[in-house]
């Protein structure tokens, strides 16, 4: 089977991108906005917990730039980079916020 044809090895990278960003992106970004919630309203800032807040936040600036919106902008169509900005928006920032929200509810709901 050659590289070119239809499944074949040219046809896994951009498969790959797109699993990041409809699924794997978007699940983590709305885990993340669970967890950091989680510790800007617990009020228990300890060094390990907000060590790893930091980390968290920095692997999600990572995910987004680097297996999102380069993802998107290495395509070679016009509009690349307005397009790239939307796909950051729809599968990490939204996602993130939901995270937030669904937390805020939660609390909302217990108490």
């Amino acid at each position: 089977m050659s590289p070119d044809a239809p499944g074949g090895s040219s046809a896994w990278p951009e498969r790959f991108a797109t699993v990041v960003r409809l699924a794997l992106a978007p699940l983590i970004c709305c885990w993340s906005g669970l967890f950091t919630a989680d510790f800007v309203l617990s009020g228990y800032y300890t060094w390990p917990r907000t060590s790893r807040v930091f980390v968290l936040t920095i692997t999600l600036i990572i995910l987004a730039y680097e297996f999102v919106y380069r993802e998107q902008r290495s395509r070679d169509v016009p509009g690349s980079e307005v397009q790239a900005r939307k796909a950051v928006l729809y599968s990490c920032v939204i996602p993130y916020v939901v995270g937030v929200g669904l937390l805020l509810l939660l609390v909302a709901v217990r108490f």
